[in-house]
């Protein structure tokens, strides 16, 4: 029988695992980047992180979801669902007007699920990825080229 998996607020200085954040971006210098500036939200099963979802403040009316990501075994029960839409919830108790997220795409699945979620397309940044990591990205039998740029009004969701 599984453990019930709890959706919390990273505790402060928590460690939050490698191995995940990098499922969602495979270049560990860009985790970097906004790891330690990232209020994260994680998927917790008796002390494990299972799944994480960051949110970055961009500005006083903006943020933006980083690092949404699930251990492959516990992806499509709704875990990633559940970790978006509490950030969003915290995206709007922080007063963020606008939340955006990135994705490329190849993320099939990310797609549909920030849709699912709120989120629209709003623009394409082609060659983002072939320009910003060492190595070629394929997910789907996709070469992930572009990133896709999705926004979501919290006023109006």
């Amino acid at each position: 029988m599984e453990t019930e998996i709890t959706i919390r607020q990273a505790l402060p200085g928590e460690v939050l695992p490698k191995q995940l954040l990098l499922l969602a971006d495979p270049d560990w210098s860009q985790v970097e980047k906004y790891l330690h500036q990232t209020d994260w939200t994680v998927a917790d099963q008796n002390g494990r992180i299972i799944g994480v979802c960051g949110l970055l403040r961009l500005s006083s009316s903006e943020a933006e979801i980083v690092n949404a990501a699930v251990e492959e075994r516990y992806q499509g029960r709704g875990y990633g669902k559940r970790l978006i839409l509490q950030a969003l919830n915290e995206a709007g108790a922080k007063e963020y007007g606008k939340v955006i997220v990135r994705t490329g795409n190849s993320s099939l699945d990310q797609l549909g699920l920030y849709q699912k979620c709120g989120f629209r397309m709003v623009r394409i940044e082609r060659d983002y990825f072939v320009n910003n990591y060492p190595e070629p990205i394929y997910e789907n039998g996709i070469w992930c080229r572009d990133q896709v740029i999705l926004e979501m009004n919290t006023r109006e969701k």
